[in-house]
């Protein structure tokens, strides 16, 4: 902000574009802030799915995806199984 203030105070589209930027940044810290640190919210509970991986009907695995390829392979290994059983 001071850069552009003092060295491009007549510049206005790069002030809209560091506004647009801050804006953004503060979004983005408050979302973070609402889901207590998690990048991602969560489908559900954690104690639903440690109950559910504890009784079988859940799983628990690895995601692993190509980065090359991402929207077209990946794959899940599975904790407790040699690699031939993924899936």
């Amino acid at each position: 902000q001071n850069y552009l203030d003092n060295f491009w105070p007549d510049l206005k589209a790069a002030h809209e574009l560091f506004d647009s930027i801050l804006q953004a940044r503060r979004e983005r810290e408050s979302e973070s802030q609402e889901n207590r640190g998690k990048e991602y919210p969560e489908h559900l509970p954690l104690e639903i799915l440690e109950a559910g991986i504890k009784s079988g009907r859940y799983l628990q695995g690895t995601l692993n995806v190509n980065k090359h390829r991402a929207q077209l392979e990946a794959f899940v290994r599975l904790q407790g199984f040699g690699s031939k059983d993924t899936g």
